[in-house]
């Protein structure tokens, strides 16, 4: 493995990332916000899952077709992108709840938002991205560790942190969500703001260049 030295960098680099707001932490606050604080954990914890197919792509070596091949990358970007516009729009168009008691079949119940957050993560090629540009930085092919072990421990690393960021984001939400969970009016607005920030991430997504 890389030296303390090194790994410390590592660690302070990937917090830095982790806590610059960024799509997953709007998104995890987009779910806590249209189905309550569980909703906005389950999704994390969907996300956090999600990011494992990622991890063990960069550990195999998978996440180098989507530079040899633009129009996977293009392929599955869009596919994440659309995703995320018909979730946003399931919960802009759901019926008003109580804030955190979100029936378990409507488009923001904790439930979904677990299995929807595990697609949204998979389908996002700039993870992939993410963790093949940036883990290479920090992995030592001389260490005693295989290189696609050490892919995989730092990979580990990177979404422990990241999930800790999603998590402080649902529980900033969270509040907002507990404040007003008295209004009717209120809460249906929130609830819309959640489902515009997730198409508006979906077409953030659809439209960047790489």
């Amino acid at each position: 493995m890389p030296s303390l030295d090194v790994l410390l960098a590592f660690v302070v680099t990937t917090a830095l990332f982790a806590f610059i707001p960024g799509p997953a932490m709007l998104y995890a606050a987009a779910r806590t916000m249209a189905g309550g604080r569980k909703a906005g954990f389950m999704a994390v914890l969907g996300i956090h899952l999600g990011s494992y197919a990622h991890i063990f792509a960069a550990a195999a070596g998978l996440s180098v077709l989507f530079h040899a091949v633009p129009v996977a990358y293009m392929l599955v970007k869009l596919a994440g992108a659309l995703y995320l516009v018909w979730l946003g729009i399931s919960l802009f168009r759901s019926k008003d709840t109580h804030a955190g008691e979100v029936s378990p079949g409507k488009a923001g119940s904790s439930g979904k938002a677990f299995v929807q957050s595990i697609t949204v993560e998979v389908l996002n090629p700039k993870t992939a991205i993410f963790f093949m540009a940036f883990l290479p930085q920090f992995v030592d092919s001389a260490a005693l560790f295989p290189v696609w072990a050490q892919f995989a421990i730092l990979g580990l690393l990177v979404n422990v942190i990241f999930t800790f960021a999603d998590i402080v984001s649902v529980l900033l939400a969270g509040m907002i969500v507990a404040r007003l969970k008295q209004s009717g009016t209120a809460r249906k607005l929130v609830q819309r703001a959640g489902g515009t920030i997730l198409v508006g991430l979906g077409a953030h997504l659809a439209l960047q260049r790489s």
